[in-house]
């Protein structure tokens, strides 16, 4: 008989026995891809592109009231820059709720079921249990990441027309530079949200309601953002993830500034980097009881 002690390591090996081989990304990929909440979410974010273009054929067009042309007065100058307008109304929350769903609920929802302790007698090394759950998690992540602006792009040039991408500074871009631009876009938007990722990750490594890992990671997301807004803070400011979340924008120019999307890549990569150690780090030792 094996079993696993509370760091995960081998307390007895059985004859054929490979840790490497248990739980396959697969096995958990298929567990998450056929869960009802995985489905639902896939629908809210393929069903806001055509909601936008109904927004839009009813209200007529925009009108900000000011002479600053910004992305979403460029909306429907094509599909290119109706997909960027999508990206640039969800990606302060909207983006946000399937990251911290599909990295939050994964290992709380395995502890609410009583099926977590199962896992780890089968036994799953702790580390490789986290490790297969933090990547499936990641990769849904993307995943939906990219649905979003790959609709967008589809019904957008449906109802727009393919074009060049309009630039809000001036200028265009045309299709065959934009493409490249939106994938950068989108590739910046998922590091950006790592952050919500890790932070997800470690609240449903400590606590046993996937609610409240999902939602007390929103919950702080937002929190930073609303802190980004006090102009008080100064420089400190810089040290918010929420501070570089639309520096993306700065792709969308005639050439490319690197320096806010470097910066935002730092910054995030730091917070993950150090809340995913704190998730692995308390699992290895923590009573699973359920």
């Amino acid at each position: 008989m094996t079993a696993t002690d509370r760091t995960g390591a081998l307390v007895q090996s059985a004859p054929g026995y490979r840790a490497r081989h248990t739980l396959p990304l697969r096995v958990e990929a298929m567990r998450q891809l056929r869960r009802r909440r995985t489905y639902v979410m896939g629908g809210v974010l393929a069903a806001l592109p055509f909601v936008l273009i109904a927004a839009f054929a009813i209200g007529g067009g925009s009108d900000n009231g000011n002479s600053r042309v910004t992305l979403v007065d460029t909306a429907t100058a094509s599909g290119a820059n109706f997909a960027a307008t999508c990206l640039f109304v969800s990606a302060g929350f909207l983006l946000v709720v399937p990251v911290a769903l599909f990295c939050g609920d994964t290992v709380a929802s395995e502890a609410s079921w009583s099926s977590l302790r199962y896992l780890l007698a089968a036994p799953v090394p702790r580390t490789r249990l986290l490790a297969a759950k933090l990547a499936v998690g990641l990769a849904f992540s993307a995943a939906a990441m990219v649905l979003l602006p790959v609709v967008a792009l589809a019904a957008g040039t449906a109802a727009y027309g393919w074009d060049a991408l309009q630039l809000p500074t001036g200028g265009f871009l045309a299709p065959g530079t934009a493409l490249p631009r939106l994938a950068l876009v989108v590739a910046y938007i998922f590091v950006g949200q790592l952050v919500t990722a890790a932070l997800a990750f470690w609240l449903s490594t400590v606590t046993d309601a996937p609610l409240g890992a999902v939602g007390g990671a929103v919950g702080l997301t937002i929190v930073g953002n609303v802190l980004d807004q006090v102009t008080a803070l100064g420089s400190w400011r810089d040290f918010l993830p929420a501070h570089w979340q639309f520096a993306w924008a700065d792709a969308l120019q005639q050439q490319v500034e690197w320096a806010g999307m470097i910066k935002g890549t730092a910054v995030s990569v730091a917070y993950a980097l150090v809340l995913g150690a704190l998730a692995f780090r308390g699992f290895r030792t923590k009573d699973v009881v359920s």
